[in-house]
């Protein structure tokens, strides 16, 4: 069984216990599906590289399309990462993407959709990284589910302490600008996991395609928690 079909099983007997990680209105909002693929040719090397000119890409697609959010990722191969030597591994670099994007204005709210335990945060502050990050614990009878919240503003980690107890629906921090979330357009990456080791505030994003399948038995989409499948896009 892979994690998506572990955490699908869970959500359809217990729907109740779970809410929201943006504030989302899906019979009035609309969502711009963000392709970061090679075949999206408007994403030139040049472009890219340059973090204010891809911010600006970013909120011209929004505003063209007159969308709240901007969204997509989950296991898609992206090139987007030669922009950092973060990725750029001997061998195979890492391209698969494994969380969810959600790109928007700084100062954007997150919330924690499930009920749950602050396990760690940190500031991972080098250029593409994750920049300020949380990862909430959240404990079912049978599984352990883990959620990371990624390039978010400094004030969001200032006064965390481990083992802070987290509600549904309950605000958790707010989406970082250019200058503390790692240097990308400002966006919230989202991901889920059922084990992390012994990882503390960070927890790689982006993997190899050669272990997708891996990656799946660990990583659920977050789709299953976003509910973004039927809202009105682009």
């Amino acid at each position: 069984m892979t994690a998506t079909e572990k955490l699908a099983a869970f959500i359809k007997a217990h729907p109740e216990a779970f809410g929201k990680v943006v504030d989302f209105d899906p019979l009035r909002d609309k969502l711009y599906p963000l392709d970061l693929r090679i075949s999206n040719t408007e994403l030139t090397p040049e472009l890219i590289s340059d973090t204010i000119a891809f911010s600006q890409y970013v909120d011209s697609r929004l505003a063209a399309n007159k969308c709240r959010y901007a969204i997509g990722g989950y296991m898609e191969h992206r090139t987007i990462y030669n922009r950092s030597e973060l990725f750029s591994d001997e061998g195979e670099p890492r391209r698969l993407h494994l969380g969810v994007d959600i790109w928007g204005p700084a100062g954007t709210p997150v919330y924690a959709p499930i009920v749950g335990t602050v396990h760690s945060f940190a500031d991972n502050n080098n250029f593409g990284n994750y920049g300020p990050t949380i990862i909430l614990k959240h404990q079912f009878d049978d599984f352990t589910l883990y959620s990371l919240y990624g390039h978010l503003s400094r004030a969001s980690i200032e006064r965390l302490s481990v083992d802070d107890g987290v509600k549904r629906n309950q605000q958790i921090a707010a989406l970082g600008d250019i200058n503390e979330n790692g240097s990308w357009p400002p966006h919230l990456h989202f991901q889920l996991m059922l084990d992390i080791g012994d990882a503390k505030g960070d927890y790689p994003g982006v993997g190899y395609y050669s272990r997708k399948y891996e990656y799946a038995k660990n990583i659920p989409d977050p789709e299953l928690v976003l509910n973004f499948a039927n809202a009105i896009k682009a």
